[in-house]
């Protein structure tokens, strides 16, 4: 698919923006959440836009809402404060919205991939969790990346948090000792496997895999470079 390298978008009519590649993270003006990677940008006032977000269809079908239509709007309707089904953040800008069942969505969030491959592995989109949260040890709400395996899971919720908390160490200076903490919020997955040595060492490779590219596919960031180097700051 051809990907257009300047666009016009109504959201910000004055001017062109172009689409770049940053390895700098960004917060989109368009939905307000964070973004690495391929972006629309205007040079002149520093407005960024995530692709899923510039180049949105008007309308979309989720294949966990079938029965579902999903608008697009820059605002989000009603007065209502509104959270995003997927990844359980307040919708604060650019949304997918269903006026016939209420559900939500984040542009990025709406374009999370089915399927992710780290090369070696396969994690799978899942609409509820079956087993707890490897992060937060919890079966709350909100979509979660899950292994082929079946045992390490991830809330594209947790997923994000710990994204936030990595950059703010990277790009705010934070100490060192804040830097050890964030690199074990995940914990190892001995704990939580019984049975042979390499069992073990499989499940935790897999869960070093499963960080990077799920942050990849959260930043929708397609070649999972970027995903790579954050996931590595906050799976060691």
């Amino acid at each position: 698919m051809k990907i257009d390298e300047e666009i016009f978008h109504t959201s910000h009519p004055q001017h062109k923006l172009k689409l770049q590649y940053t390895e700098t993270p960004f917060i989109c003006d368009g939905c307000k959440e964070a973004g690495i990677g391929l972006n629309y940008k205007c040079e002149q006032c520093e407005f960024d836009l995530h692709k899923a977000c510039a180049v949105s269809a008007p309308v979309i079908i989720h294949p966990f809402y079938r029965k579902c239509d999903f608008r697009f709007y820059e605002r989000p309707p009603g007065t209502a404060m509104r959270i995003c089904d997927a990844c359980r953040n307040d919708i604060l800008g650019f949304v997918f919205h269903c006026n016939r069942c209420g559900f939500d969505l984040h542009p990025c969030c709406a374009n999370l991939p089915q399927v992710l491959d780290d090369g070696e592995h396969n994690f799978y989109l899942c609409l509820k969790l079956s087993s707890s949260c490897h992060r937060c040890g919890g079966k709350g709400p909100g979509w979660s990346y899950r292994s082929e395996c079946r045992n390490y899971n991830l809330h594209v919720s947790c997923v994000k948090e710990l994204l936030m908390e990595s950059w703010q160490a990277m790009y705010l200076n934070v100490d060192n000792n804040k830097m050890r903490e964030l690199q074990t919020r995940i914990p190892s997955l001995k704990g939580h496997h019984k049975g042979k040595a390499r069992k073990v060492r499989k499940c935790c490779q897999i869960a070093a895999g499963a960080v990077r590219v799920i942050v990849s596919a959260i930043l929708g960031d397609p070649t999972a470079i970027i995903g790579a180097a954050v996931g590595a700051l906050i799976s060691n």
